[in-house]
């Protein structure tokens, strides 16, 4: 039977009121509080004129109120707009104003992110925007809402016949999702999902996972990714089991957790399984109790998954996908061989299809090399306010997800590269095109070419190869603090090669295969230094 993702939490609130739901530096959230604080949160958006379809942005780091908020917005069929806390201002400002944001549920400032002299900024431009809640301080420039003050006003959501009949007027197949990922065109697109794909492809791969109300996982990956709020928020709700975030990586925080509450599940990209294993190598941290977890986000090396099973007993499961599949499409099993689950992303979840085609459309047989298609009832709605986007990636109901793949003839495959132009920076994924435009608009910069090049601890990290205008002296150093505190840091280029001949082909495209390899030689021989912004020499000092 088909569910929102309000009435998931209902019905787990009601079948386990006292167990934990959340654990969060020191505070343990039942699940009966959890549902009582998302019912109050979204009585209040409905008094506040948050109207079904309207879009409300989340923009935390991982905090129990951003859980809170996911399951309250679509109880009463608004829209999230789940928004990554190292945006800028020109990312915020494209984003809220592109997806029409009413409402936007932020906090003054969290470690190195400030949200709030970023929103006094952009919120003046953006018309929609009329509603902004805030877990912590206060603003001279904009009418704000503490998240205590809202919890409050929505108090006796039972007793409001308003508030009941919109939450009956919520239909599964009701888009309630809007994920900005950035293309190669270079301005990120509004990723539409529905309540059912949501929890259908949580409750698929927690199946595989075997997760049940006894496990606790552990969650380091933004929330703001599909990875953070299907894989994790979702899937551990969907099976009654326990969320422990951590509001901001860092490997011995999550060891710490596991230790302390008997963790036994671990998710994460390769870049934070390699920074755990480093630690528990020179340190002792009990891990017995973790079972398994997801890794997923990047390609992982050999070494490193087998390392994950044998040293923190952590028994992972690799998941291939993509937000517009919402996102899980292939996923290795614990019966798989070793060899299949360390070599490939496993095989195709229930209820889809994959077929790896040519550049004309056409299906190949097993162990040829094409782009991966997949259908089912996870493909994305469509790109929001989009359609020419829309139809260019799903084709009679086959989505292009633009990776390069090799099938065996019993279903597993193989991601063998990219055919979209993107860069996975430690699991977060980097458009060249992106940040291409944002170079070119540079008085010194004639031409550019932005590639991704291998990094040891980070698996990819951006190099831009510039050629500068004519008479222009222009040094790597300027290119990079020319965007640094502009974009997130995982956009701003950790090579610059400066006056470098870009290689071409007969119609003047940059080969940016041949560009990649050219710069990571570079590298390797030592003739292409890392550059580090200039703001973070000055508070290294």
């Amino acid at each position: 039977m088909k569910t929102t993702i309000g009435q998931l939490l209902e019905e787990k609130a009601k079948k386990y009121p006292d167990k934990d739901a959340v654990v969060f530096q020191g505070r343990r959230i039942s699940y009966k509080e959890l549902n009582e604080e998302a019912e109050r949160l979204a009585r209040f958006l409905m008094l506040r004129g948050v109207g079904k379809g309207d879009k409300v942005a989340i923009w935390l780091t991982n905090t129990p109120e951003w859980i809170v908020a996911w399951f309250a917005i679509p109880k009463i069929g608004a829209v999230v707009v789940p928004t990554d806390p190292w945006y800028r201002s020109s990312e915020i400002e494209y984003m809220f104003g592109d997806s029409d944001t009413k409402a936007v549920i932020t906090t003054e400032k969290s470690g190195k992110y400030r949200f709030l002299d970023i929103l006094e900024e952009v919120a003046p431009k953006l018309d929609k925007l009329d509603t902004i809640l805030l877990l912590e301080g206060e603003s001279d420039k904009l009418d704000t809402v503490t998240i205590e003050e809202a919890l409050e006003e929505g108090e006796g959501w039972e007793n409001d016949d308003d508030y009941i009949a919109r939450k009956e007027d919520i239909d599964p197949e009701d888009v309630t999702f809007i994920l900005y990922t950035s293309g190669t065109t270079g301005k990120p697109k509004g990723v539409m999902l529905t309540h059912h794909q949501i929890v259908k492809n949580a409750k698929d791969i927690g199946e595989e996972l075997h997760a049940g109300p006894e496990d606790k996982l552990v969650i380091p990956v933004p929330f703001s990714h599909c990875f953070g709020n299907v894989l994790s928020i979702t899937l551990m709700v969907d099976f009654g089991g326990t969320m422990l975030p951590i509001m901001e990586f860092h490997p011995r925080k999550a060891l710490e957790i596991v230790e302390n509450e008997g963790a036994t599940m671990l998710h994460g990209v390769p870049t934070m399984f390699i920074r755990e294993l480093e630690l528990a190598r020179k340190e002792d941290f009990d891990t017995s109790t973790l079972r398994t977890g997801i890794m997923a986000g990047s390609s992982c090396p050999v070494e490193t998954m087998q390392s994950v099973i044998n040293e923190l007993g952590c028994n992972v499961s690799i998941v291939y996908g993509l937000t517009e599949a919402s996102p899980g499409v292939t996923m290795t099993r614990f019966d798989d061989t070793i060899e299949d689950r360390v070599e490939t992303v496993g095989r195709v979840l229930p209820d889809q299809k994959i077929k790896v085609v040519d550049d004309e459309g056409n299906e190949l047989s097993p162990g040829k090399t094409g782009e991966l298609m997949v259908k089912g009832y996870n493909v994305m709605v469509g790109y929001y306010k989009n359609p020419e986007a829309t139809e260019e990636t799903i084709e009679n109901g086959w989505l292009h997800t633009g990776d390069l793949a090799v099938m065996d003839e019993r279903g597993y495959v193989r991601i063998v590269g990219r055919k979209k132009d993107m860069v996975i920076v430690g699991g977060f994924n980097v458009y060249p095109r992106e940040i291409e435009e944002y170079l070119i608009e540079h008085p010194k910069i004639r031409e550019v070419a932005v590639v991704g090049i291998p990094d040891e601890d980070l698996g990819e990290v951006v190099a831009a190869a510039v050629i500068p205008t004519e008479g222009s002296e222009l040094t790597g150093q300027e290119v990079v603090d020319s965007l640094y505190g502009k974009v997130a840091s995982a956009k701003v280029p950790r090579y610059v090669a400066v006056d470098f001949d870009l290689p071409v082909s007969g119609r003047g495209k940059v080969q940016k295969f041949k560009l990649r390899d050219m710069l990571a030689e570079k590298v390797e021989k030592g003739k292409l230094e890392k550059i580090v912004p200039t703001e973070v020499k000055k508070r290294r000092k």
